[in-house]
C-alpha cells in the first residue's frame, strides 16, 4: 500500500445558530480535508479544524503544512505507520492541526486494508461512546438554564457549563443550573481559562459547601500556569481537569509529574492525532490519571477519529464530543450515527465514510 497522492480540499459548514466563545462569534465552520490515495485506488479521509487562538494553526497554514508533509510521504509504504509518523514528526515542526489530519487519513487507509474498523484495530473496547453536552456562556442567565433543560430533556446526562467571562456571576450560574435541573445530571464546569488560582479556589470552595455535585472543573486557570493548577487541585476536593495545559506527551509528563491535575483532556487537533493520543493516555493511564477526549468545532470526519480512539480505551470517561448538533447540515456520508448523546460507530472498515458532500479541492 504506497502512498500515491495526496489532496487537500476544503468544506464549509453552516452553524444552525452562531457559536458564541470568548474569542468570537461563528456562523459557519470552514474545515481542511485531506484525501490521501494508495497505488490501488484506496482512498483515506482526515481534516483539521481551524483553530488559531488555541492551536495557532489557520486554514492556509494547514494547507501549507500538509502540502509540506506531503512531499516527504509520498512514496512511502503504509504498512509501516511508524516509519511514516516518524518522518511527519521530523518534516516539520509544531503544526499539529495538520499533521493530525494526514495522520486520520492514514489510519483510515491502514484499517481500510485490513478490512476492519479504526476502533477495533485501536483496542476495540467499545463500539459507542457517551458524549456531554455543552452550555455556552450567556449574559442572560436564564438563556444558559433553559438550554441546560432542554439538553436534559433530550436525553443528555452529563452537561458541562462553559465560564470564565465573569468572575462575580460565574458561581451564580452554576449555582442556578445545578439546582434546576434533576439529580443524577453530571454536571462540569469549564472556567475556560479565564480565572486566578484564588478566584478558582475561592469558587470551587463556594459550590462544595452548597454540594451543587460538581463533577469537575475544567482548566479554571491560564493554560501555561502548571503552578497554578497545582495550587487549586491541591485546595479543592472537586476533580479538576487539564484541557489547555496539555497539547501533545511533552505537557502531558509535565502535569502528571507534578501531580497539577486529575484529569486529562485529549483532543486530536492539539496532540497531532492519534499516535500522541495514546501516548497521553498510556502515561495518565499507568499514573491513575483518567482521561477524556474532545473537539474542536469539528464535522464528523474528526469526531469519528475521535470516538474512535475514545471507544478503543476502557478507562476514558464520558466525551466531550457533541459539536456534530451544532450543524445545520452533515456534509459527510457515513462514519459515526449521532443519536442524542450516544455515538455509534460504523462497523465498515477505517471511519466508515464514503463521500463528502460540497468538498472543494484546494490543492
Amino acid at each position: 500500500m504506497i502512498i500515491a497522492d495526496v489532496k487537500v480540499g476544503r468544506i464549509t459548514m453552516p452553524l444552525k445558530k452562531p457559536f458564541v466563545t470568548k474569542n468570537g462569534v461563528y456562523n459557519y465552520s470552514n474545515e481542511v480535508v485531506v484525501k490521501i490515495f494508495t497505488e490501488n485506488g484506496d482512498v483515506g479521509i482526515g481534516s483539521a479544524a481551524p483553530a488559531p487562538r488555541v492551536t495557532g494553526e489557520t486554514e492556509s497554514s494547514i494547507v501549507g503544512a500538509i502540502k509540506h508533509i506531503t512531499t516527504f510521504i509520498k512514496g512511502m509504504d503504509l504498512t509501516c505507520l511508524q516509519c511514516i509518523f516518524k518522518v511527519m514528526d521530523e518534516c516539520i515542526k509544531g503544526n499539529n492541526s495538520a499533521k493530525a489530519a494526514v495522520e486520520i487519513a492514514i489510519y483510515d487507509l491502514w484499517s481500510k486494508g485490513v478490512n476492519t474498523p479504526l476502533y477495533k484495530l485501536l483496542g476495540g473496547f467499545n463500539s459507542t461512546v457517551l458524549t456531554d453536552i455543552t452550555i455556552q456562556d450567556d449574559d442572560k442567565m436564564e438563556n444558559m438554564i433553559n438550554a441546560a433543560y432542554e439538553a436534559t430533556r433530550d436525553g443528555y446526562t452529563n452537561i458541562k457549563i462553559k465560564l470564565g467571562n465573569n468572575v462575580e456571576s460565574d458561581f451564580e450560574k452554576v449555582k442556578f443550573i445545578r439546582r434546576a435541573i434533576r439529580k443524577g445530571i453530571k454536571v462540569r464546569v469549564d472556567g475556560n481559562q479565564g480565572w486566578s488560582p484564588k478566584d478558582a479556589i475561592k469558587i470551587i470552595k463556594k459550590i462544595e459547601q452548597l454540594d451543587l455535585d460538581i463533577e469537575f472543573v475544567e482548566q479554571p486557570v491560564k493554560g501555561w500556569d502548571i503552578e497554578g493548577l497545582k495550587f487549586i487541585k491541591d485546595n479543592v476536593d472537586t476533580m479538576i481537569l487539564a484541557d489547555e495545559s496539555v497539547f501533545g506527551s511533552p505537557e502531558a509528563f509535565k502535569v502528571i509529574q507534578n501531580r497539577a491535575c486529575d484529569l486529562i483532556n485529549i483532543k486530536l487537533m492539539k496532540c497531532g492525532g492519534i499516535q500522541n493520543a495514546i501516548r497521553i493516555y498510556n502515561m495518565a493511564d499507568t499514573m491513575g490519571i483518567r482521561c477524556m477526549v474532545g473537539c474542536m468545532l469539528e464535522s464528523k470526519i474528526g469526531i469519528t477519529a475521535a470516538a474512535s480512539f475514545a471507544a478503543s480505551r476502557g478507562n476514558m470517561i464520558t466525551a466531550d464530543l457533541d459539536t456534530m448538533i451544532y450543524f445545520a447540515e452533515d456534509p459527510i456520508v457515513g462514519g459515526a450515527i449521532f443519536e442524542g448523546n450516544k455515538i455509534t460507530l460504523s462497523d465498515e472498515p477505517g471511519l466508515g465514510i464514503t463521500d463528502i458532500r460540497g468538498w472543494e479541492e484546494i490543492v
